[in-house]
């Protein structure tokens, strides 16, 4: 009896590692499933060809940072003419599984590593740079593993981390301690912005908090971030009051490791994503995506925010007069509770429905 030759599905296995890789080193859902689509197309190649891989999981993992490292160095020039603010793909997920991260320490660390804060950082080192720091830092291969699969030297591996750590640890992001304290300040947070509280808002915002948006030219964000607990507050609550008169609700969700939501429109497709970075009790920054592009792989995107040509049109709220009363209805309370799974309202794709 022979044995029947392996091909590039017997080692599956190995594509969340791949993903997590590309995807950290990219920062794009899209850039990161090609990568490892092409690693993958490689191993078949070599395969059918007669050779041996002998370490399946060193060989895909090669691959993969060597293809992310050179779409980097490729793409290099498309970053530097984005429109506006550049922001990672945001990555949404119910929670790191198990198998992933059995520790929970190891769980909060990878959900680190995942930030948007922490990618947008590393967008600062060079792609082998990058390759290297995260390799080490993050996934755990020792100085020989990283020379294997960069092609450099031990010792210039160990001096390119060197000077990489440096860098990302001056400004390295800190997130809250204890998730129990960081989901509590996203859920006042939600609730304060989508109820017109703006004292409430106050409370949660770091004085020194970033508002930055992603549009890139076809959403409607801001060019530049805002700065500021006051000014981030009332632009919040404009911005939640329109969504609100537009019938645009949010749903919770974990977005790159961090507390955030998904925002639809009223037929069910994706508007924009936001992801809050928690300190020290308070909101350091938030994030939206509202770029369509980035938004695909979450389903169908709306048109409802696409950037008009010219500037913004919603103001903030509460205005400096007070004669117009706060809106008394709440962001999530203003929507009845949408389940998953009911493809009968949306046939486009099994986005969410009304129960009746």
């Amino acid at each position: 009896m022979t044995t029947p030759p392996e091909t590039a599905a017997d080692y599956t296995e190995y594509r969340p590692l791949m993903f997590s890789i590309a995807y950290r080193m990219t920062g794009s859902v899209g850039d990161a499933e090609d990568i490892v689509q092409e690693a993958f197309l490689r191993l078949t190649r070599v395969l059918r060809e007669g050779a041996t891989i002998t370490t399946p999981k060193a060989y895909l993992a090669t691959a993969t940072t060597r293809l992310a490292i050179s779409h980097l160095r490729s793409a290099r020039v498309r970053r530097e003419s984005y429109v506006g603010a550049w922001l990672p793909e945001p990555l949404v997920t119910s929670e790191l599984g198990p198998a992933a991260a059995p520790d929970p320490a190891e769980r909060a660390e990878m959900s680190d590593s995942l930030s948007m804060a922490f990618l947008i950082l590393l967008e600062s080192l060079a792609p082998t740079e990058r390759a290297v720091f995260l390799l080490h830092e993050v996934f755990g291969y020792d100085y020989r593993e990283i020379a294997d699969i960069t092609g450099k030297s031990e010792a210039n591996c160990r001096q390119i981390f060197a000077r990489a750590r440096q860098h990302v640890d001056q400004g390295r992001p800190r997130f809250e301690a204890s998730r129990e304290q960081r989901d509590e300040v996203a859920r006042r947070f939600f609730e304060a912005a989508g109820g017109g509280d703006l004292n409430g808002l106050l409370e949660l915002l770091a004085p020194d908090v970033v508002l930055m948006g992603d549009g890139g030219g076809r959403g409607q964000a801001l060019l530049q971030p805002t700065h500021g607990s006051d000014r981030v507050a009332r632009f919040l609550l404009g911005l939640f009051r329109r969504a609100q008169n537009e019938g645009t609700y949010g749903v919770p969700s974990l977005v790159n490791g961090q507390p955030g939501a998904v925002a639809y429109d009223p037929e069910g497709r994706v508007a924009a994503v936001f992801s809050l970075e928690i300190a020290d009790g308070r909101v350091q920054a938030i994030r939206s995506v509202v770029n369509p592009d980035k938004l695909q792989h979450l389903g169908p995107t709306s048109d409802l925010y696409l950037r008009p040509d010219r500037d913004l049109p919603w103001r903030s709220w509460p205005p400096t007069s007070p004669r117009r009363p706060p809106p008394t209805r709440s962001w999530r309370a203003s929507r009845t509770r949408r389940i998953r799974g009911c493809a009968s309202c949306s046939p486009a794709w099994s986005g969410t429905c009304t129960r009746s």
